[in-house]
């Protein structure tokens, strides 16, 4: 294992799992039993209960996707950095896919890629602490690639396969997909949040489009303008004020 001061590059180790209960609780372990390092990458090619936002299952066909998780190391970060952390993450996984899906790619706040109005692929970001110390981020990446046929009441999923025509590698894939977070993560240690925070908004996801939401359990009209340094999602509402929402859940 490096010494603590010396980080190895995201996906060294690159760690191939033919099948596990879910990716992000395999690292999870793997970092409570003291076996994980930084930048350890943890691919499955099956995932028997994998894990979506908000206690959600990720379905996928083995064989078929991109199913890993990420080891970061953030025992040096501030807790400030947390909303950074999605960002940077979301934004290296944007930069992956639009060079395969082109300019259609978007990011749906807070971590979902979008092609048009479609589901490609979702993050799942999972944190370790001890006390107040933030120690361990897992960063869970899922990303529809080969498969082509979808369970029904899980919104409109795509695929990298149905939006090219073409069937694509996943493992090669995966590891293409390291370069991108790997050069995003030195942005964002380097403290270069403003810069990542503008990518992201660039290609926000209905940006100034109205948008049905439910917030506290009222729907709501608004208009995303942004989101924040904070991670908070800025929208103008009908009267042309503005909000700052934490959380909300998008209605189609």
């Amino acid at each position: 294992m490096l010494p603590a001061h010396v980080k190895s590059p995201i996906g060294t180790p690159f760690i191939i799992l033919p099948e596990v209960d879910s990716t992000n609780r395999y690292a999870k372990n793997q970092i409570d039993s003291k076996m994980a390092e930084h930048g350890t990458v943890y691919f499955a090619h099956n995932q028997l209960a994998g894990k979506g936002r908000m206690g959600k299952l990720w379905a996928s066909e083995p064989g078929k996707n991109i199913l890993m998780s990420v080891v970061i190391d953030t025992s040096l970060q501030k807790n400030r950095s947390l909303p950074g952390l999605n960002q940077w993450v979301s934004v290296a996984c944007y930069e992956f896919l639009s060079q395969y899906a082109g300019e259609e790619t978007r990011i749906k706040w807070p971590n979902d890629l979008y092609w048009g109005d479609r589901k490609a692929g979702g993050i799942l970001i999972e944190n370790t602490w001890r006390g107040n110390l933030w120690n361990w981020a897992i960063i869970g990446i899922g990303l529809n690639i080969n498969q082509s046929h979808f369970e029904e009441g899980i919104g409109q999923p795509v695929s990298l396969q149905q939006i090219t025509g073409k069937v694509h590698p996943p493992v090669d894939l995966a590891k293409e997909l390291c370069t991108c977070l790997e050069r995003r993560y030195q942005q964002w240690i380097h403290e270069q949040e403003a810069e990542l925070l503008e990518v992201y908004n660039q290609h926000l996801y209905r940006k100034n489009q109205w948008v049905n939401f439910v917030v506290n359990g009222k729907e709501f009209t608004g208009m995303p303008i942004a989101v924040n340094i904070d991670g908070e999602m800025v929208i103008k509402d009908q009267k042309g004020t503005t909000q700052c929402l934490s959380q909300a859940q998008w209605l189609h």
